[in-house]
């Protein structure tokens, strides 16, 4: 072959090849195109047209707010706000002065049980400015089942307190009371050949549920961008989790009315990355239940997972029909299904520790066939300490609490849990008619069907984070919520003593916020700047960053 010809041949391969380079890098940017074109359609299939506007239109305000704040007289007025307003949540949690002592450094010689047990006297004088919960002036916070109850968790506790389930053959009575725990839930959800295990609380059996799906839909479906789907009013733990894992979220409005999530909304959301829906029963925000049947229906068409949160329902919830409470006075709508027993349902949490009065640290996270439930295991069988299996985020956990919820468990009984069922959903109906009745400037968020009411305002003269600020001047722990801003109080056993006491003081409150606000309490300061502009959660997050902190300082 000639010079010539070698030359054109290496030209002709040169070209091509520069084609085919070309061709691939086309090809490439076509289909990034279309990737990122196909998660924009999603993304405004599922937040809809308006509230994809919304998001744009705060992401723009929050840049363009974040750059007057760089401005040196704008930065050092906010600023100052800022720091005095940390340091108020400092001073409110931390101690100060001369005579407080401090516990800093392990002490050179071991102290008795006599003086520790009076440094625990002595703090909770010098500190005993704190609420007095046994007065029952609190939403939710401390489920205490009472004395008697207490003696049962401490003798428990007494026994186990040096046991591990993380060693079964060591300790093989806390293994078998965890399974007969998680027995009992699964029988008490109406799955009595499920699969559950026992967590740490409430947060840690969501974000065990979220892994769980991530999981799954990994392994049977091939997702490597998981999305799940949530009502506004679902737990914090839903987001929480999904920021751990990596899992984008929808968030769903909910009816205003209802206060159930939008179901038309939820199916314009699913997708093929959609992994799980989440509904609640109740939910904590005000104390209503979505249509879990619907939400069955929806995850069983689409083969994807549903999770209810029975966190704060737990043992309320499933005795409300056994204690003919499921259709209350007046009700707008009767308690719908909520358990396994609704097809589609694949997993729910449950805490122990609330309303089943068991040792603060405990729930149950419960899935329809144990199948589903490998997928929450973490195993690693190549470690140079041996094969390293665990149910759940805990290695070891303390086997006190476990024995601790069995015995609590068998002192209450169905019977028992039906008797506290019955005294705290009245309660909280009394407190919810008597605002319908008497307190014309305020309304019910939904029909709340268990244990918790939310109220907000409906006179234009009450701001009802002034009327939380008020009600905290009495001595109440109540929380806030927002959109629509609203304070809620959850009953409990401690609430039946003060429900003449909650209706009285709320009214006297009204009033005062109708004359006379002050504008200058935690609700008002806190949940007012987080509505107050676009950069307001950013503020609030510092706050909350500075609280944390604060927790933390000796």
């Amino acid at each position: 072959m000639s010079a010539l010809a070698m030359r054109t041949k290496g030209a002709v391969t040169l070209v091509r090849s520069q084609l085919s380079f070309d061709n691939a890098k086309t090809v490439l940017f076509f289909y990034i195109l279309l990737t990122q074109v196909l998660k924009a359609q999603r993304h405004l299939k599922a937040r809809g047209i308006v509230a994809t506007t919304k998001e744009l239109y705060n992401w723009i305000s929050r840049h363009v707010v974040h750059l007057l704040l760089r401005v040196p007289s704008t930065k050092a007025r906010v600023d100052t706000q800022m720091n005095q307003a940390k340091l108020d949540i400092e001073n409110k949690l931390v101690p100060k002065g001369a005579d407080v002592v401090r516990h800093l450094t392990l002490p050179e010689e071991g102290k008795s049980l006599e003086w520790i047990l009076a440094e625990m006297d002595k703090m909770d004088v010098e500190l005993g400015n704190g609420t007095n919960w046994k007065q029952g002036k609190l939403s939710g916070a401390v489920y205490h089942g009472g004395d008697e109850l207490q003696k049962v968790i401490v003798a428990a506790y007494e026994r186990y307190c040096v046991s591990n389930p993380l060693h079964p053959d060591v300790f093989p009575a806390v293994r078998k009371m965890e399974a007969e725990i998680v027995s009992m839930c699964l029988r008490l959800f109406n799955n009595p050949d499920g699969a559950g295990v026992m967590t740490s609380g409430g947060t840690e059996s969501i974000i065990m549920a979220v892994k769980t799906y991530r999981d799954w839909a990994r392994e049977v479906k091939g997702i490597r961008e998981p999305e799940m789907i949530v009502p506004s009013t679902a737990h914090a733990a839903f987001d929480k989790g999904a920021a751990y894992l990596k899992i984008k979220v929808h968030t769903i409005p909910v009816d205003p009315y209802t206060r159930r999530v939008d179901l038309k909304h939820v199916k314009r959301a699913i997708n093929p990355n959609t992994i799980m829906l989440v509904g609640s029963s109740i939910n904590f925000p005000d104390g209503n239940q979505d249509d879990i049947p619907a939400l069955g229906a929806l995850a069983a068409a689409h083969k994807i997972g549903l999770h209810v949160d029975c966190c704060l329902g737990s043992f309320i919830v499933p005795y409300l029909e056994k204690a003919g409470l499921s259709q209350g006075e007046n009700c707008k709508f009767k308690l719908t299904p909520f358990d396994f027993r609704v097809r589609g349902v694949t997993s729910i949490s449950c805490d122990t520790h609330k309303y089943g009065f068991a040792p603060k640290g405990t729930s149950v996270i419960m899935y329809r066939d144990a199948e589903l439930r490998r997928h929450q295991y973490y195993i690693n069988p190549t470690w140079t300490g041996g094969v390293y299996a665990s149910p759940s985020l805990s290695g070891s956990r303390p086997g006190a609490l476990i024995a601790g919820t069995w015995a609590v468990m068998q002192y209450m009984g169905s019977e028992g849990y039906l008797a506290s069922c019955k005294e705290i959903v009245l309660s909280a109906r009394t407190i919810a008619k008597a605002i319908t009745t008497s307190i014309p400037e305020l309304y019910i968020l939904g029909d709340p069907p268990a244990s918790v009411v939310a109220f907000a305002s409906k006179h234009p003269k009450v701001n009802i984070l002034e009327v939380g600020d008020a009600m905290a001047t009495r001595g109440w722990h109540l929380n806030a919520l927002s959109e629509p801003a609203a304070v809620h109080l959850a009953c409990t056993r401690l609430t039946l003593q003060v429900v003449d006491t909650f209706i009285a003081d709320l009214k006297d409150s009204v009033k005062e916020a109708k004359v006379a606000p002050s504008g200058k309490g935690t609700m008002v300061s806190l949940y007012g700047l987080g509505n107050s502009s676009p950069v307001g959660p950013s503020m609030v997050g510092q706050l909350a960053t500075a609280f944390l902190d604060a927790l933390y300082k000796a």
